[in-house]
């Protein structure tokens, strides 16, 4: 797949990411029940509550998700795992559509079985989408920063990571800075995974060079002159970076989300992942639960499996850094082989505002073009 795919179009700005969405329990139908949006009744324990859930989600049956690659943040996995621990088929479609695609195609199935339940979504998406949205707090909502949630639940950050460098260590020398990247060891070997005025990866790429060389997030113009000058250089290459383009040497070395490159390690060892120091990029995706969906218990179920330690530990398993990491590591809940696993990051990570990543696409969608054609 190519693997900027979930990033693109509507959901060029992929940074800064805050709560967790979903319905609270009806009892019937999709009616709302539960003043505060967790689903529980007055005087009903958690435990009452997340039984009655399971009974409601396994007699409905079925799950619809959407946009979810099997190999983007261990989504295969956590469909597996969800289908094997409750009698609920999970129906994935379009595994590698965008963010936008997966709003419109809800529009345009709403009041259908097969409209999606639940959304993963970039944050311009979503912010400009919460109408869409119903809300819902998981059982370990007071795990989850303030900073990273909609106080009513209409949605919630899950996972996310910070932009790095992939490598593969046997065709290239080491790299420990984008300033690398402009010698003649590394002619058309690099590969930026996507186009800054498409899609949200490429973006974050920007943002990394705009910071790696003195800029702020509020300016790009630095980011777009080192890609000029890695153009000029001959070692920027014009490819859709796929797993195939890794493994095969075609992209040697590839600027993408830390999950996104440390998962090509499995497939090829000599592959190595680095964040550098002074341009840490940060950014979330945003977990919602349609309003409309037509599996209510379902996709509540989803949420609170996603958000159990479980859930937390799978995406973590494919790189991603989920979004109840800090609370977790404190309970001792943490899959501390796979947390230890992850990219170090030095130095204050920056996550862009809608404000700045707004700012950003007007400025590349003039100037981009010129810089690397």
């Amino acid at each position: 797949m190519q693997r900027s795919s979930r990033l693109t179009g509507a959901s060029v700005a992929a940074a800064v990411i805050y709560s967790l969405a979903a319905c609270a329990a009806p009892e019937e139908g999709n009616d709302a029940a539960g003043a505060d949006n967790t689903g529980q009744e007055q005087g009903q324990s958690s435990e009452e509550y997340m039984t009655q859930l399971v009974a409601d989600a396994e007699k409905e049956g079925e799950l619809n998700v959407i946009a979810l690659p099997p190999t983007w943040a261990n989504y295969g996995n956590i469909i597996k795992t969800f289908e094997s621990k409750y009698d609920i088929k999970v129906n994935s479609k379009l595994p590698d559509t965008d963010s936008q695609t997966e709003i419109d195609t809800a529009k345009r199935l709403q009041g259908q079985d097969s409209a999606p339940d639940v959304f993963d979504l970039s944050q311009s998406v979503a912010i400009a989408n919460t109408d869409m949205f119903a809300p819902y707090k998981v059982q370990t909502w007071e795990d989850i920063p303030d900073a990273n949630k909609d106080p009513e639940g209409l949605w919630v950050n899950d996972y996310g990571g910070y932009f790095s460098i992939g490598y593969d260590s046997a065709e290239v020398p080491a790299v420990t800075s984008l300033d690398d990247l402009l010698g003649p060891d590394y002619k058309g070997a690099v590969a930026l995974n996507g186009d800054p005025t498409t899609s949200g990866s490429g973006v974050a790429g920007v943002f990394m060079a705009t910071l790696a060389n003195g800029g702020s997030a509020d300016d790009v113009a630095p980011g777009v002159e080192y890609f000029r000058k890695l153009n000029e250089a001959g070692n920027l290459i014009p490819v859709d970076v796929t797993p195939a383009t890794i493994e095969s040497g075609q992209t040697p070395v590839v600027l993408d989300w830390d999950y996104l490159n440390a998962a090509e390690t499995k497939a090829l060892p000599t592959w190595k992942v680095v964040v550098p120091d002074g341009a840490v990029v940060g950014g979330y995706y945003f977990q919602a639960i349609n309003k409309d969906a037509p599996h209510p218990n379902a996709a509540r179920l989803w949420e609170e499996f996603l958000y159990s330690d479980e859930g937390q530990n799978l995406w973590l398993a494919g790189g991603a850094r989920p979004v109840r990491a800090d609370a977790m590591v404190e309970a001792g809940t943490i899959d501390e082989e796979a947390y230890s696993a992850l990219p170090p990051v030095g130095g204050d990570p920056v996550f862009p505002t809608v404000d700045q990543t707004t700012k950003a696409a007007e400025y590349l969608a003039n100037h981009w073009s010129d810089a690397v054609s």
